[in-house]
């Protein structure tokens, strides 16, 4: 069935999120920080992981660098662009309706932390890319299935130190997902085993600035801002095909 994956995905945040609530009015305040310290730390990586993944290569015994060009580029001009529309504001304007429309007992003070990292984590990633497109392509969730296993496990941890709003990423999940699911076919074509490596590279360094702001707060790193990075790889690429010489 083309969208189980999804659905799969979500339930498992619903899940997961609910047994970490369960978990956060029985849990003394030093074991949620540490918890979250845990959390911030396994995040950092797994974005530190892909992301080295998509920048190292093994040549004659040596490693060497590749798509070093290509990921500065692609975080400045995403940078720029993110900036102009102010996504991080928008984002926090989003958490912070959806915040108006829960019950008051639920909406505790982090409630908008929660929905803005979890949505970022959940959907940056080359799993929810994949994932989808082989959902929609063929309708085989196996992927996604691997992923809502991941996903639900760690919405506990941050459900019990960040509240209700881990649970409602599961709507921009929904979405996201769901839309690269009913637009496969159409997507699929333009997006080769190279470009998805480039494109989970730079969600990847996303990810471990997640990492980062969850670990250090005062960092403040505006990874909203940050996101139209994730789709200039597409668009550097085809740059790279009309011009050849263009050096990424």
């Amino acid at each position: 069935m083309i969208g189980l994956g999804t659905i799969e995905n979500c339930a498992a945040i619903i899940i997961g999120a609910g047994l970490g609530l369960l978990m956060k009015g029985r849990l003394p305040k030093r074991f949620q920080e540490t918890i979250m310290h845990g959390v911030a730390l396994a995040v950092l990586f797994i974005g530190l992981g892909g992301a080295l993944a998509g920048l190292l290569t093994l040549t004659e015994g040596e490693l060497a660098t590749r798509n070093t060009m290509l990921m500065v580029l692609s975080l400045v001009l995403g940078a720029i662009v993110g900036e102009a529309l102010d996504l991080d504001a928008k984002l926090n304007r989003l958490g912070e309706w959806t915040k108006k429309k829960v019950p008051e007992r639920l909406a505790g003070s982090s409630f908008v932390s929660g929905f803005v990292s979890a949505s970022m984590l959940f959907c940056i990633g080359a799993m929810a890319v994949v994932g989808s497109l082989q959902d929609g392509l063929s309708g085989d969730s196996s992927t996604l299935f691997a992923k809502a296993v991941i996903d639900g496990t760690t919405s506990i941890i941050l459900a019990a130190s960040l509240g209700f709003g881990v649970m409602c990423s599961a709507v921009p999940v929904l979405i996201y997902q769901g839309l690269i699911t009913l637009l496969a076919r159409f997507i699929a074509p333009y997006l080769s085993d190279m470009l998805i490596s480039q494109l989970s590279c730079v969600g990847s360094i996303l990810i471990f600035a997640i990492g980062l702001n969850m670990l250090f707060p005062s960092a403040k790193i505006k990874v909203a801002n940050l996101l139209p990075a994730i789709f200039f790889p597409i668009l550097l690429s085809l740059l790279k095909s009309l011009w050849p010489g263009f050096p990424i």
